[in-house]
């Protein structure tokens, strides 16, 4: 667990400090796309698009954007015909990779992934070759600033919240995927500015890994990342601390 707290608390910070991202919206547009097309337009019966929409929003993305995205999905508008799709893998060190995938091309998508983990001194797996090491959570960042950690826990799991986390300047508020957007909402409604909050992958081991290998893994999951069918990287690679304020 340490290994995945350390992991998430990468991406949130490195999200804070890259937010202007170029793809980010189109990602998130994809994701909203998929779940309207799912599970029908309105988020109220559709928690899969409330967790797409909710996301989009993190990202600033406009509302008029976000319409017309589950107009695309729900069949009101035009647009392509996204398929979600799982594909595993390793990195260096045996580090093991899990991508959420959207794409209207799956042979396309498969070919480019392959290249991006051989270039980086890894290699795409088959179907099951990971995935049984990683469950879903919840996971909800507070920053230290806005709340002390008594208040966050007793609105956290009071809701059914698992736990409470301290992650440098941010708490880390975890839960089962049923009870995220109780958990999440309690938060809120206590008067706690949550930073972000997202569905994940919490790996059940971890890899240790230090100086080059370090950078080789960090380097692999972030040309990973900029792919433009790629959703969410899951990885479950520790660092330690020292090597992380070097990397960063």
């Amino acid at each position: 667990m340490a290994g995945h707290s350390k992991w998430a608390n990468i991406k949130h910070r490195k999200a804070r400090q890259d937010s202007r991202r170029s793809k980010i919206w189109s990602k998130c547009a994809k994701a909203i796309i998929v779940a309207a097309k799912n599970g029908g337009p309105d988020p109220a019966a559709n928690l899969t698009l409330r967790y797409a929409i909710d996301e989009a929003k993190a990202e600033n993305m406009p509302k008029d954007t976000i319409e017309n995205a589950i107009r695309k999905g729900s069949g009101e508008a035009g647009g392509a015909d996204y398929e979600s799709v799982v594909y595993e893998g390793y990195g260096p060190n045996g580090v093991a990779v899990m991508l959420e995938i959207l794409t209207d091309n799956r042979n396309r998508t498969a070919g480019e992934l392959r290249k991006i983990f051989e270039r980086r001194g890894g290699n795409l797996g088959t179907s099951g070759c990971v995935s049984y090491i990683f469950q879903p959570q919840g996971i909800c960042y507070v920053a230290k600033s806005a709340c002390d950690e008594e208040s966050l826990m007793n609105a956290a799991l009071e809701a059914g919240a698992e736990d409470v986390r301290d992650e440098e300047d941010a708490w880390i508020v975890v839960c089962e995927p049923a009870a995220f957007i109780a958990v999440r909402e309690a938060i809120e409604a206590a008067g706690i500015t949550i930073e972000t909050a997202e569905m994940t992958m919490t790996p059940s081991t971890t890899v240790q890994c230090a100086g080059d290998t370090a950078q080789k893994v960090l380097a692999m999951v972030e040309a990973l990342e900029d792919h433009d069918d790629v959703q969410k990287v899951h990885a479950n690679f520790d660092i330690p601390e020292s090597e992380l304020a070097q990397l960063q």
